[in-house]
């Protein structure tokens, strides 16, 4: 949040919940797009040392999903913990899994109050950590930035809730709404700045997905290339219902050392299966549509990688795959990024027989950001 938000939230709520609040929530997010298939969720340790309020320990939900950032804030703060406050981005687990609960963390650490920014949706949770902690007599407050918070763990509830990731559509499109060359052959569109911004989405998401159609037209690498940040390289997906990936495209190459999902229809062939996993990559298939392109139910390959731990998926593309997305209502963000370069009539609309305001324009989306990125202009939705 901004200064102005801040203040507007703390006519309701105490300003220095409100500013801790939003401390552990940009925490928070700096293992995101690493923690799956757990949320990426911030917490801090908060004392009074004199007249004011300081932190004294904060944490983040680690690599992988485990330690929880309560336990990590906790352990850092060790004895102090006690009779401190200690805010958290998402309701405490209240469930023995593969590490004991939060809640039961924070009731032994003698914590003196919690301040949550939203209630976790999962039904192991879903209010028992809150309970937990009230039980025990600790003070605990909910609401404070859950707006924000919704947004943050948008991953998260998506999976608990529908079984797939939260969907991310990403477009790079001319002034004229356009987004590849007559004969779909790539083109520049964005500035470097833009593509800066790209590269952070890709490193705050669990992984990115192109259809078939741009692998065999820019065989593209779908890393983080962002300086120090090239291990943050999310989880490559490629949507190709005939299994047309080409075995000497830069992803089949580095499957061995990155992981490389290529989701395929009931019907394609076996024996390029069998070739594209001798190269390292995992072959998903799912159903095909009933319609004569015969290509992979769009559904049913999101359900599949909210199988295996994906909750937030970056998709860049193509035109058809994109179109596709919001025609089956499966797009939950969206970032649109235009450039002021105009690329002609005849060049390749961003959405397949749609027209750009299917999207900018949607009922089922809201504009929640609009920034300038050097001579572009990016605008961010998200589902209503």
């Amino acid at each position: 949040m901004n200064a102005r938000q801040i203040a507007k939230v703390a006519s309701s709520y105490g300003a220095d919940d409100v500013r801790f609040m939003d401390a552990a929530l940009q925490y928070g997010r700096r293992n995101m797009g690493m923690a799956a298939p757990n949320p990426s969720v911030g917490a801090i340790v908060v004392k009074t040392s004199g007249a004011a309020p300081v932190i004294i320990a904060r944490g983040v939900t680690a690599k992988g999903g485990r330690p929880h950032a309560e336990t990590e804030a906790l352990k850092i703060a060790g004895e102090a913990a006690k009779g401190a406050t200690v805010y958290v981005t998402l309701e405490p687990c209240a469930h023995q899994s593969k590490t004991p609960p939060c809640a039961n963390a924070l009731i032994q650490a003698r914590a003196g109050r919690v301040v949550i920014a939203i209630e976790d949706p999962n039904p192991l949770v879903s209010g028992n950590g809150i309970r937990m902690l009230r039980d025990a007599g600790i003070e605990t407050i909910v609401g404070i930035g859950a707006a924000q918070a919704k947004i943050d763990h948008a991953g998260h509830f998506r999976r608990v809730r529908d079984g797939r990731p939260h969907i991310i559509l990403k477009l790079a499109v001319s002034a004229d709404g356009k987004t590849g060359l007559v004969g779909r052959k790539p083109a520049r569109i964005s500035g470097s700045v833009s593509m800066a911004e790209a590269h952070i989405l890709r490193a705050t998401s669990d992984a990115i997905m192109v259809g078939s159609g741009t692998v065999l037209a820019d065989n593209p690498k779908l890393d983080c290339r962002l300086p120090g940040m090239e291990d943050r390289s999310p989880i490559r997906v490629v949507l190709d219902g005939s299994l047309r990936i080409p075995l000497d495209s830069a992803l089949v190459q580095t499957a061995k050392a990155r992981k490389l999902i290529v989701i395929a229809s009931e019907n394609a062939p076996a024996e390029t299966q069998k070739a594209l996993e001798e190269k390292g990559a995992e072959v998903i298939r799912v159903q095909s549509t009933k319609d004569r392109w015969r290509k992979p139910v769009i559904a049913d390959a999101m359900a599949e990688l909210g199988k295996r731990g994906i909750t937030r998926l970056l998709v860049e593309g193509g035109p058809m795959l994109s179109a596709s997305l919001l025609q089956n209502d499966l797009v939950d963000e969206a970032v649109v990024v235009r450039a002021p370069v105009m690329l002609g009539g005849s060049a390749i609309d961003a959405l397949e027989g749609l027209p750009l305001d299917a999207l900018l324009a949607s009922p089922k989306l809201a504009i929640i950001e609009e920034r300038v990125l050097g001579e572009d202009h990016m605008v961010r939705l998200f589902r209503k």
